[in-house]
Formats: structure tokens, sequence, C-alpha cells
């Protein structure tokens, strides 16, 4: 199960520390696609990525799937917010198919 939309605008903490998230676009999907997701448009420090690698590491290759995870993102922000995205997908698109 995924947040689907988690990044960190939609993530915090309560005054105990306890984290939150909210705002989900809840799908089902691999997990390495919400991760992938913050590091898109930013919001979670070193101290998070440390934590999950303890938890649960990622499996060699993400750094090539998190790359085709987000250009999903930045495609549909490009059809929804116009041209300032596409020079974005078109570098992600060439960074994916020069890793294949």
């Amino acid at each position: 199960m995924l947040h689907g939309d988690l990044w960190g605008g939609n993530a915090s903490a309560l005054t105990d520390g306890s984290p939150v998230i909210y705002d989900p676009a809840f799908y089902y999907g691999d997990r390495e696609a919400d991760l992938a997701m913050t590091h898109l448009f930013g919001g979670f420090n070193s101290n998070f990525y440390s934590a999950y690698n303890e938890a649960w590491p990622l499996d060699d290759g993400y750094p090539v799937r998190k790359t085709f995870y987000n250009l999903y993102h930045i495609v549909n922000h490009l059809n929804l917010f116009g041209g300032g995205y596409h020079g974005q997908a078109i570098a992600m698109l060439q960074q994916v198919l020069a890793e294949i």
C-alpha cells in the first residue's frame, strides 16, 4: 500500500515527534515508488533515508528505478502545468534509456 503523493508537503510530525502523513492518493504498488517521490520534491532529510535503509534496504538498481518512477510525476506535471517540466521530462527519459 502506497501513499501515492509522498512529498515533504504531505508529511509532518505531532508535537510529541510522532510522524504524520496526509493527503494520500492511495494505491498498491512497489514501495520504491513512494520513496522515489520523496526525492523528487524534497522535504526529507538524510536521517529519513538512513532509517529507511536500516529498516528495509533498497535493492540494487534503485537509482535507475527512482528516475523511472519519478518520470511519471514529471510527465503528469507537464500535462497539468505546462512546458516548464518539458526539459526535465526529456532529461529523465534520456537518463533512464541510457541506463537500460
